[in-house]
């Protein structure tokens, strides 16, 4: 059993009731992105999606111990995102098929963070935009994923 794996998960899920399916993966740009000090900046329509529902968490070495757990908690709070830094990403979704899509955005969110390169001169909208942006992406409930699954599936099956 992977004890760390399973300290993570398993916090998630006896806090989170809402999270059905609580994904954790060391996707690299999603490493990358954890790895710099801003974090995903709002850059893209991607990225837009987790607008003010992402949170943050330093890294502290494997998560084990209760306290970190804890502090780990704290961090993700009701956001569907946590991201961990220099580590990985958490997605909290309603479902399999919504913590997969989900995790496949943030991906491309950071990648397409990654490509723009450094920081400096990026266009970031204005908060009011990021945050309509945010409602218009989210505006049809918790069902993301559910449309693209049978896509996703397709293509697992293609390999």
């Amino acid at each position: 059993m992977n004890k760390s794996g399973f300290a993570i998960h398993g916090a998630v899920h006896m806090a989170r009731p809402d999270a059905s399916c609580v994904m954790h993966l060391h996707i690299d740009s999603v490493i990358a992105v954890s790895a710099q000090k801003w974090g995903l900046l709002p850059i893209s329509q991607h990225a837009l999606r987790f607008y003010g529902d992402l949170a943050s968490h330093p890294y502290q070495g494997l998560a084990l111990s209760a306290d970190e757990k804890a502090q780990m908690l704290a961090s993700l709070g009701g956001k569907k995102v946590l991201l961990l830094q220099n580590h990985g990403g958490i997605i909290c979704g309603s479902s399999i098929q919504q913590a997969f899509y989900l995790m496949d955005v943030l991906d491309k969110a950071c990648r397409i963070q990654l490509l723009a390169g450094a920081k400096e001169g990026f266009i970031i909208p204005d908060p009011e935009i990021c945050q309509l942006s945010y409602e218009q992406l989210c505006s049809d409930g918790d069902t993301e994923g559910q449309l693209e699954w049978p896509a996703y599936l397709g293509l697992l099956k293609k390999d």
